[in-house]
């Protein structure tokens, strides 16, 4: 019998609470690193539970099950690590749980640190393997490809997650 494993997968844009309780009543185990913050709002404060990281939850199964997650509404992808299904080991879950459970106030970011004009490679979703460079504009980082012959760029948001810096 095949072993289970935490696969990652990304969410579409704030849908991380409500695919979790999709997966959950179609009987998946599914780990969601939510953490409490507190929010200002005009007429008051509030704290909330937001996800530690953003379009990411943790599915454990096995790898088979992994076309069938993928058909649960908001769900955008599976993470993929070296052409393989992306895997969160035990000692980075205990990790993040003692994290979590200090109480302190955490931030999480990619593990690189990308500038404007880089070259980058998309590592995985629709834009897999395409080549561009980074861009800073006033509503954000952008994923940037030429279109030389034509003199144009074509300009998408991306999870900065999604990018590696080009050797």
């Amino acid at each position: 019998m095949p072993s289970k494993n935490w696969y990652v997968f990304y969410t579409k844009s704030r849908q991380e609470k409500k695919v979790r309780d999709l997966l959950l009543r179609r009987g998946y185990e599914v780990f969601l690193p939510l953490q409490k913050v507190m929010r200002q709002w005009s007429d008051r404060k509030k704290k909330v539970e937001v996800p530690l990281f953003n379009s990411y939850l943790f599915v454990q199964d096995t790898e088979d099950k992994i076309p069938l997650i993928l058909q649960t509404p908001g769900i955008a992808w599976n993470i993929r690590h070296n052409d393989k299904p992306a895997i969160l080991h035990a000692r980075e879950l205990e990790t993040i749980q003692r994290f979590l459970n200090s109480g302190l106030l955490l931030e999480s970011q990619p593990d690189q640190h990308l500038e404007a004009g880089d070259p980058v490679v998309v590592m995985d979703g629709p834009l897999k393997g395409m080549w561009g460079r980074l861009m800073k504009t006033a509503e954000g980082d952008k994923f940037t490809v030429a279109l030389e012959s034509i003199g144009q760029l074509m300009l998408v948001r991306l999870d900065p997650a999604l990018l590696r810096k080009r050797p």
